[in-house]
């Protein structure tokens, strides 16, 4: 009896585990799934040699509402260590859906005339539209997450005020003027993020380069405290480095480099967080059974 007790405790608070504190990567290890999935055939074995022992028809229907509990919350506790994928961060443009394999399509929001992001949506078949913010939300075998990351707002001008369009042949929007800033280099030892951009209609190439506040307090020595900074690099159509085509914009400054006046201001948009966890379904009727089943065989 005791044997079987302490087996299906373990494997119902081993399993809650992985939705209490979802993501981590022992979950997906060998030895970790291993030990759940000799913790549940203990549970088992144990339980059916304890029920044939059990003569009193209240402690019988208890020991198995534990047995049946803990192998539901067994089976979905090893099923997410040995299936689930691997946790993922996904960036999204305005406006940009993104389909999830085995989560749903993510809607990232355009921002509204007061600068903020509204926030993502995760749509999914025969469910209602699920609002993902900074505070965790379960979507099943899913737990989602915004994380805000630095963007770039981008724009380009000509050097009589007139406004040109900003393409990114590279990007996953291509008439957008977000850069998402998911590239990296390093300079001066600082790792930093950069990204590119066209100006179709001037024949331009400009990659802006990220400084965090940070960062831009270390190695620049133009830009405000506290201010995140963009250093523009201006080529032509087919790459080549032009005269006088870098430049630096902070706080929205619009600078000149390459025949352009550019502009860059630096702000928080949602990328989202996705880490595997059992199907909190399965966990909770699990969890309820052994948890019940105890109740009524120690009351």
């Amino acid at each position: 009896m005791k044997r079987f007790l302490a087996a299906a405790v373990a494997v119902a608070i081993g399993s809650a585990i992985e939705v209490v504190l979802p993501g981590r990567s022992i979950y997906h290890a060998g030895w970790y799934n291993v030990a759940l999935s000799a913790l549940l055939a203990v549970a088992i074995v144990s339980g059916r040699t304890a029920m044939r022992k059990e003569r009193r028809p209240r402690a019988r229907a208890a020991m198995l509402a534990i047995l049946l509990g803990s192998v539901v919350v067994g089976a979905a506790g090893v099923a997410n260590g040995l299936f689930a994928p691997d946790n993922q961060d996904v960036v999204g443009a305005p406006g940009e859906r993104i389909s999830v394999d085995g989560v749903g399509t993510l809607a990232f929001p355009v921002e509204d005339s007061g600068g903020h992001a509204p926030p993502v949506w995760l749509e999914r078949s025969h469910h209602a539209p699920l609002a993902i913010g900074t505070q965790s939300r379960d979507a099943g075998e899913s737990i989602l997450r915004a994380v805000p990351r630095n963007v770039v707002y981008v724009e380009a001008r000509d050097l009589r005020g007139g406004h040109l369009t900003i393409t990114q042949p590279q990007g996953t929007v291509f008439l957008s003027p977000v850069l998402l800033m998911q590239h990296s280099q390093t300079i001066a030892g600082l790792n930093l993020p950069f990204d590119s951009f066209n100006v179709p209609a001037a024949r331009r190439v400009v990659k802006a380069i990220l400084f965090s506040a940070a960062q831009a307090a270390v190695v620049l020595h133009d830009v405000a405290p506290g201010q995140p900074a963009v250093l523009f690099a201006v080529d032509d159509e087919n790459d080549r480095p032009l005269a006088h085509a870098i430049a630096l914009s902070s706080s929205g400054e619009t600078v000149r480099a390459g025949g352009l006046a550019l502009r860059a201001v630096v702000e928080d948009y949602p990328a989202i967080d996705i880490v595997s966890a059992p199907n909190i379904f399965a966990v909770s009727i699990g969890g309820l059974l052994v948890a019940g089943g105890l109740i009524a065989l120690f009351a």
